[in-house]
């Protein structure tokens, strides 16, 4: 088919044509962010899962959403060795500055400017190879303490009540949390607390890697309390079947049962991949129908694509010990199946040790794939 009519969209947080199977957290978000512009309390929400299941798809519409709500809008992403005044204050220099556009000159909002001029003196930030300046003179006694936790308290309370009084709430969406230091990250935890303690207007949507659980906890205590966490994992079979299908019927095509079948056997529901093997079926069909035929095909590019480019560049990144432990993994997993599939299991219904140990092995070899070990001897064993 017309390869410039595909409606597949393969890429690292890239929207699909359609974003199927995440409907009850999106009615969360939308939940948060219309309780929190009516001045209620809400708790943030924090997206965690592996690379490639949407997480920073769902971020982006969450940022579409609050925008539609006249929210002051900041989506960054935090960078290895990067500190959290590095991360934060470029942004909340925009929020502030747009909180001020309508030249008001409210005074919380020239506070706030003040407050994180005292921010900026106890680090140094750059945008690029600038130096961050304000322009504006300090605020003696907030946020220049020198003490990370209490002076990005002081200035998210700032940034908060500006936002109160231009009476109009912030959303701030960070991706890839995980990479925050212990410190820094129990730094913003505090923040955000004292904000929600004061019922002012600001509310984070973060995303991160499944470690972020236990980093969240591990810097403080109540964190489980301040944050709502959706895993976000696969999609169904059945919402991955609409990945592909709807997309090609919007397009006139069509796409066999046989066909979506084969797509999920080899995708396992995982967004990106369903994306990537859209995509070549697609620039595959000879005319208006995807048949199992051409997913076949498509899987047979795919996978070569894949080995070549995406699996190879995270290969070429990860240390010995990253491999260790992932072959550990695998052999793990593979005992998992073996358990599982010997006839002492097979002749009674499963137990919940016989589940775990399946959703360990999926696990275990999802982790491989996406870290790049997808060429070893016990692929076979996983795909059967």
């Amino acid at each position: 088919m017309d390869p410039n009519a595909n409606p597949f969209n393969p890429g690292a947080g890239t929207p699909p044509p359609e974003l199927v199977g995440r409907d009850p957290i999106l009615q969360q978000a939308n939940t948060v962010l219309e309780r929190i512009k009516r001045g209620r309390s809400e708790r943030s929400l924090l997206f965690v899962g592996l690379r490639g299941v949407g997480k920073t798809v769902l971020l982006r519409e969450v940022r579409r959403r609050a925008l539609d709500k006249v929210y002051a809008v900041e989506m960054i992403e935090a960078q290895e060795e990067q500190t959290i005044a590095q991360l934060l204050v470029p942004a909340l220099r925009r929020l502030l500055l747009d909180l001020d556009g309508a030249k008001k000159t409210i005074a919380s909002v020239k506070r706030g400017l003040r407050v994180l001029r005292s921010f900026l003196g106890t680090v140094k930030v750059k945008a690029g190879d600038v130096e961050v300046t304000l322009g504006v003179d300090p605020e003696a006694g907030r946020a220049d303490s020198g003490d990370l936790e209490s002076d990005l308290k002081d200035m998210l309370i700032a940034l908060g009540e500006a936002a109160r009084d231009a009476e109009r709430p912030i959303a701030l969406l960070i991706d890839e949390l995980q990479y925050l230091p212990k410190r820094d990250l129990a730094a913003l935890i505090r923040g955000l607390h004292a904000v929600a303690q004061e019922g002012l207007p600001l509310v984070l949507f973060g995303a991160g890697l499944p470690q972020l659980f236990s980093q969240v906890g591990e810097a403080k205590s109540y964190a489980e309390r301040l944050f709502r966490f959706f895993e976000i994992d696969r999609l169904s079979h059945a919402d991955s079947d609409e990945v592909v299908r709807g997309p090609v019927q919007e397009q006139g095509a069509s796409v066999t049962q046989d066909a979506l079948q084969e797509i999920y056997k080899q995708t396992k529901g995982y967004p990106y991949f369903l994306q990537e093997w859209g995509y070549r079926a697609w620039n595959l069909a000879p005319e208006n129908s995807i048949d199992v035929e051409v997913a076949r095909e498509a899987t047979r590019l795919a996978l070569r694509e894949l080995d070549h480019q995406f699996f190879r560049v995270r290969f070429d990144r990860v240390t010995p010990a990253s491999v260790s432990t992932c072959e550990r993994s695998l052999n793990w997993a593979k005992v998992c199946i073996d358990q599982a599939k010997s006839p002492t299991s097979l002749a009674r219904p499963p137990t919940s040790s016989d589940r775990y140990a399946m959703r360990s092995s999926e696990r275990a070899w999802s982790t491989a794939r996406l870290m790049g070990i997808s060429r070893l001897p016990f692929r076979c064993s996983i795909n059967s």
